[in-house]
C-alpha cells in the first residue's frame, strides 16, 4: 500500500510536485529580485508610474514566495532556500542595469510569461494528483499574472 501524507496525498507523488513547486519559487526569486532593481533604477517621463508599479509588482511577489514555500512545508518537503539554488533552477534570467521603461516592462512581460508558462505546469501537476490546495493557489496567481500582462502589455503599445 501506498503511504499518504496527513492530506491524503501519496508521498512519492508530492515529491514530483514539491521539486515542480521548488521551481516556480525559484523563478520567483529572480523575477522579484528584478523588479526590485527596476523600482529603484528606472529613469525618465514614465518613472512615477513605473516606480509605484513595480513596488506593487514586487510586493505582490514576495507574498506570492511565502505562500508558495509555505505550500512546499506543508506537503511535507523542503522549499529551496539559497540564492545559488534560484539562480541554478531559474529560466527566469537576472536582469542588470536596466533603467529605461520600455527595456524594464519588456523584461517584466518576459518573466511573467515565462512564470505563467510554469504555474501551468504546476496546475497541470496537482490537478493529476487532486491537490485542491495547491490548484488554489497557483490558479489565483495566475490570474494575477494574467492580469498584469494584459496592463504591462498595453502599456507597450503604440
Amino acid at each position: 500500500m501506498e503511504s499518504h501524507n496527513e492530506l491524503g496525498l501519496a508521498r512519492r507523488d508530492t515529491k514530483d510536485l514539491a521539486v515542480k513547486l521548488n521551481e516556480l519559487l525559484a523563478n520567483y526569486h529572480v523575477y522579484y529580485q528584478n523588479l526590485r532593481a527596476f523600482h529603484w533604477n528606472i529613469k525618465g517621463g514614465n518613472f512615477f508610474a513605473l516606480h509605484a508599479k513595480f513596488e506593487e509588482l514586487y510586493t505582490a511577489a514576495f507574498e506570492t514566495i511565502d505562500e508558495v514555500a509555505e505550500r512546499i512545508l506543508t506537503l511535507r518537503h523542503t522549499p529551496m532556500h539559497s540564492f545559488s539554488d534560484y539562480l541554478a533552477t531559474s529560466t527566469v534570467q537576472e536582469r542588470k542595469n536596466l533603467t529605461s521603461d520600455k527595456e524594464t516592462v519588456a523584461a517584466t512581460v518576459e518573466n511573467i510569461g515565462q512564470i505563467i508558462h510554469l504555474e501551468r505546469e504546476v496546475l497541470a501537476l496537482a490537478g493529476e494528483l487532486e491537490d485542491e490546495g495547491t490548484q488554489g493557489l497557483i490558479s489565483d496567481d495566475l490570474n494575477t499574472l494574467e492580469k498584469n500582462l494584459w496592463m504591462l502589455n498595453a502599456f507597450q503599445a503604440d
